[in-house]
């Protein structure tokens, strides 16, 4: 995250108390934030405001379309925050960029709270950018954001494995693409005061999809320090990837009964080597392949309905400078 975005988000959130557990509740506020992140939300955001004719300033005045610019922004990189706190909690995940995920520092109830506390702080920040239709926008990206997961958490608590690669697409154009892609683009064009344009939806869903297909890859094969979070860790969590569904769909029947006995079995219980041996098999297959190629392909047509939706706006420059950095979303490696 940008230092002016951080400066905001802290100028937001309470720091200290005369009592010692609200100090400590304030530090549990920021630390997600405090912690990085490539703010790579955020920066689209920013740019589709460039594309749409606001002015990048240093220290722009309130009302202007770069203020509220960087307040929406603000407000994407808190629901950001308290989404991942939540989200860690329900994955009963280990590590959030590179350190332990908030809940196992501080127990669940906490961090829960902690969430809902930044969900609230979001909307202040939302308010602070006073744009006409931004607030619409971030509850339309909450409650797509919310049915994604809903989907995804029921396929892993109904230990659900019946499953097609379009019904995971379904799930990450929901669960990832909105606040990813399509949210960002269309909140900087509201800042810029321009209306959105009706091709960022297609184009987000393709892009945000073959983003999420490469996070997929990315966590059994990444660099765990440029990665950030827990490689393999989506086996751990019983995660449904296109990876996953691909290779069950040819997988020797005595590797998916494996498989699926392990499946069957909460985190805690999990044999580790077992799914070390699993995590050998899906990087041995075609289906890293496979999910790679379907990414290319979805982050090509989504490249080329954005460059259609971006024809025309107030600074062509900027657009080519937003079309490489999707372009490099769509393909990252890190």
């Amino acid at each position: 995250m940008r230092a002016d975005l951080l400066s905001r988000v802290f100028s937001l959130l309470p720091e200290r108390s005369g009592r010692p557990e609200l100090t400590g509740y304030y530090g549990m506020l920021r630390d997600y934030p405090a912690r990085g992140g490539k703010g790579i939300r955020s920066e689209l955001l920013l740019a589709s405001a460039r594309v749409h004719g606001a002015q990048p300033e240093a220290d722009p005045a309130p009302g202007t379309p770069w203020d509220a610019a960087l307040w929406l922004a603000t407000g994407l990189e808190m629901f950001q925050n308290w989404v991942l706190i939540h989200d860690d909690i329900e994955d009963d995940s280990e590590e959030r960029r590179g350190r332990p995920a908030l809940h196992r520092l501080h127990g669940v109830p906490l961090a829960i709270n902690a969430g809902d506390a930044l969900h609230a702080y979001m909307w202040a920040a939302v308010h602070r950018a006073g744009v006409p239709g931004g607030m619409q926008a971030f509850l339309d990206m909450i409650h797509r954001t919310a049915e994604g997961q809903h989907l995804d958490l029921c396929w892993v608590e109904g230990r659900r494995w019946d499953l097609r690669e379009e019904d995971y697409l379904e799930m990450v154009r929901l669960k990832t693409a909105y606040y990813t892609v399509v949210v960002p683009l269309q909140l900087g064009a509201l800042a810029a005061g321009a209306q959105p344009h009706a091709g960022f939806h297609a184009a987000g869903l393709a892009l945000g999809a073959a983003f999420q297909i490469r996070d997929d890859v990315l966590n059994l094969n990444g660099d765990p320090v440029k990665y950030g979070k827990e490689i393999g860790g989506d086996l751990l969590e019983g995660k449904r990837t296109l990876i996953v569904l691909h290779w069950l769909a040819r997988a020797p029947q005595d590797q998916r009964e494996v498989f699926l006995e392990q499946m069957r079995r909460d985190r805690p219980a999990k044999d580790p080597a077992v799914i070390a041996q699993i995590h050998g098999w899906l990087l041995e297959s075609g289906s890293v392949a496979h999910a790679q190629a379907t990414a290319d392909a979805l982050a090509r047509e989504g490249l080329s309905l954005l460059e259609d939706a971006l024809s025309g706006v107030p600074d062509p420059a900027a657009a080519q400078e937003l079309l490489g950095v999707i372009r490099e979303l769509a393909t990252r490696e890190a």
